[in-house]
């Protein structure tokens, strides 16, 4: 997506929602909408994949956590779910390596006319500022707990606590410019993201 004027620079989205609300999937939307998309979720599992930068740096930290295939995440989970002063040690190691890699695709899309940052704990880590606008995505809370408990060793206890560690869906629908509904149909929810987009090029002028 070009920006009719080039010298402007690239409206900035911000995409965010609670666990199992949709949001990957509305960010594929986006993707195939011809929005170029920063998935911070996509990066760090990169960078903890086989042979990522992060990997060397996360097994000296947390021994044990990592093998030939990157960070084996259900032993890296062990060490630190539950623990704050352990979570706060990993993320000082993760999240100025995707500041970086979200610079880069920032200036490798300096040209588009919006660029959308798939962000799950925007609001959490405070960074709604630095976006023109803040998209949710949202659905009722059965659908939610539906969809999560249905993952892969996923228990009711590790949803509630993930749920504490995030905004209340209710307090992110209050925060946000734009909010998009997941829980109806693929096609409807495409057709808000269309719509979204459509609204937003017009603001531009």
């Amino acid at each position: 997506m070009t920006a009719d004027n080039p010298s402007r620079p690239p409206l900035m989205l911000g995409l965010t929602g609670s666990i199992g609300m949709g949001k990957s999937t509305v960010a594929t939307m986006f993707a195939e909408a011809g929005v170029p998309v920063f998935d911070a979720d996509a990066e760090v599992r990169a960078m903890q994949g086989p042979g990522g930068e992060l990997v060397a740096r996360i097994e000296e930290a947390f021994p044990g956590s990592t093998g030939p295939e990157g960070v084996i995440r259900e032993a890296l989970g062990a060490q630190v779910f539950g623990d704050q002063d352990k979570l706060k040690k990993l993320e000082a190691i993760v999240h100025p390596a995707v500041g970086n890699r979200r610079a880069q695709f920032h200036a490798d899309n300096a040209k588009a006319e919006m660029v959308l940052f798939d962000i799950p704990l925007l609001f959490e880590r405070g960074g709604e500022n630095a976006f023109d606008a803040v998209i949710v995505v949202s659905a009722p809370a059965e659908m939610q707990r539906e969809r999560v408990l249905a993952r892969p060793g996923m228990t009711p206890e590790k949803f509630e606590d993930i749920l504490k560690l995030q905004v209340p869906d209710a307090e992110k629908r209050a925060r946000a410019m734009h909010v998009i509904d997941t829980g109806t149909t693929l096609e409807e929810t495409r057709a808000q993201v269309e719509r979204l987009i459509g609204e937003l090029k017009a603001s531009r002028g």
